[in-house]
């Protein structure tokens, strides 16, 4: 009984890796993974924010609305909670992604904002933070585009045959995915007069 017990483990094994389930376990992994990292980068600028706001709050404080609005997104932000089951979550992803669109246009107006400010922007402190974040952006596209590939290559194989049959059996489904375009349009900064006459900034 033993032995045929041991047999048919082995038979079943086979069976399991050659119809893609390894693959699956691998892939769900990997995407596992990209998105952690993704989180880590997100987390990263959503850490670097209050200091960002409080610099520019000392020598912009009439610019209320737009350091209101980054605040806010901030908050957004933080009241999701970003879970690894998100990412299986079609409804809860895109909440997850509009919110950060929303954070990362919110930023952009910010930037904008500053240039109106040259003590601002010849500040230390200030230019050391806009580094960070410049960095911290760049991280995060990288971070992105390597989920993005991850959980491509997770749907491909779950949706070709016959590692569809076996993720069926298995109840591996399809997750979503970034919408670059989407947040594009979400995060592109409103038009901005500089032709107006600028407030002139407080002494820091």
């Amino acid at each position: 009984m033993r032995r045929a017990a041991y047999g048919l483990m082995i038979i079943a094994g086979l069976l399991l890796s050659g119809c893609g389930y390894n693959t699956m376990q691998a892939q769900d992994e990997q995407v596992k993974a990209a998105w952690s990292e993704v989180l880590n980068q997100y987390q990263r600028r959503a850490d670097l924010i209050p200091n960002l706001v409080a610099t520019v709050q000392g020598f912009a404080a009439q610019e209320r609305q737009v350091l209101l609005g980054v605040t806010e997104a901030r908050a957004k932000v933080g009241s999701i909670q970003a879970t690894p089951a998100l990412v299986n979550d079609p409804a809860a992803f895109a909440q997850f992604q509009k919110a950060q669109g929303e954070l990362t246009g919110a930023l952009s107006r910010l930037m904008m904002v500053t240039e109106n400010y040259p003590q601002l922007k010849s500040d230390q402190n200030f230019r050391d933070l806009q580094a960070q974040l410049e960095g911290t952006e760049n991280r995060i596209t990288v971070a992105r585009n390597r989920y993005i590939q991850a959980v491509q290559a997770y749907n491909v194989t779950i949706r070709t045959f016959p590692d569809n049959l076996t993720a069926k059996v298995f109840g591996y489904q399809e997750k979503p995915n970034f919408a670059v375009e989407n947040e594009a349009v979400i995060s592109r900064p409103p038009a901005v007069d500089f032709s107006a006459p600028a407030s002139a900034a407080p002494a820091h």
